[in-house]
């Protein structure tokens, strides 16, 4: 009799299992990505541009690839005095574009948030009407009082100067419903306990308001400072002095300048050395308050 023994078989283990691809979130990714890649694609060529000579721009256009003339014309670009008098540089330019674009943005917030709090605390008997006239002033553009506002500019004397350049568009129907929205969403027991503690209206408004509403001035100091960097009718029409030119004013004036003066080639690349300098400010500000940005506007909705 022979004894049978007994085998344990081992069962293999399982095996791991495998993701399954979500083609939907590979479809978005796609969609994101193509986005990305055309919003992106036409900084690159001209980043690529920058690095030709004026001659192969002017001869080929836009370009593919890169060259050794980059840095001679960014250096031209920040250093180099252009416009009619050779006056200014791309230096100059950023740094009036930075007064404009801070000053603009900061004008507007002081503006809107004093505006708001009248409206909001104040319980004035036509203050839901005074908003509203205020908010319908979105309905007016920049090019319907462009005339009444050069004209108060020229006769005040404040033409060629960065006050004349900020203060007539510091006034915002946008900031304005922001930060009336957020101010509107603070609890009233808080302006109650700021009451019993002896807290005046200006103590209230900056040791109180003001903190809470950080998220929200970050929020409306994105938005405004890229408006206000972008601007070019108004100064186009308020700057005559070369010295106060812009860089989005200042592009346009080095080709023109270049071109009139019976130059056989313009310096192309130059202006488009600019061009990627003014992008850069905007896009850093934006970069630093993404965070604040995002909350600021969600909880305006609050």
């Amino acid at each position: 009799m022979t004894d049978i023994t007994e085998t344990h078989v081992t069962s293999p283990a399982p095996s791991r299992s495998t993701k399954r691809i979500r083609w939907s979130q590979v479809f978005d990714h796609a969609i994101l990505c193509t986005g990305a890649f055309f919003m992106l694609f036409p900084v690159l060529m001209v980043l690529m541009t920058t690095s030709f000579e004026d001659a192969d721009i002017v001869r080929n256009g836009l370009q593919f690839g890169f060259e050794g003339q980059m840095l001679e014309n960014f250096d031209a670009a920040m250093f180099e005095a252009a416009g009619f008098s050779k006056a200014i540089t791309g230096t100059r330019m950023l740094m009036n574009s930075l007064i404009l674009g801070f000053g603009f943005a900061i004008g507007k917030i002081v503006i809107s948030m004093m505006a708001a709090y009248a409206i909001v605390y104040f319980r004035l008997r036509f203050a839901t009407f005074a908003f509203w006239i205020i908010f319908t002033t979105l309905l007016l553009p920049l090019e319907v009082r462009i005339l009444p506002s050069y004209e108060a500019i020229q006769s005040l004397g404040l033409a060629n100067t960065y006050s004349g350049l900020i203060i007539p568009l510091i006034a915002s129907a946008t900031g304005t419903f922001f930060f009336r929205q957020f101010f509107r969403s603070i609890p009233e027991e808080l302006v109650e306990a700021a009451r019993i503690d002896g807290a005046g209206p200006i103590k209230f408004f900056i040791d109180i308001l003001v903190p809470l509403s950080r998220t929200m001035i970050a929020a409306i100091f994105i938005i405004m400072f890229v408006y206000g960097w972008n601007q070019y009718l108004w100064p186009t029409l308020i700057t005559t002095d070369e010295g106060m030119f812009t860089l989005v004013r200042g592009i346009k004036q080095i080709v023109q300048v270049l071109s009139q003066t019976g130059a056989m080639i313009p310096e192309y690349g130059k202006a488009l050395a600019l061009s990627l300098i003014a992008m850069i400010p905007p896009v850093l500000i934006v970069i630093f308050f993404q965070s604040w940005f995002v909350k600021g506007l969600t909880e305006s909705d609050k």
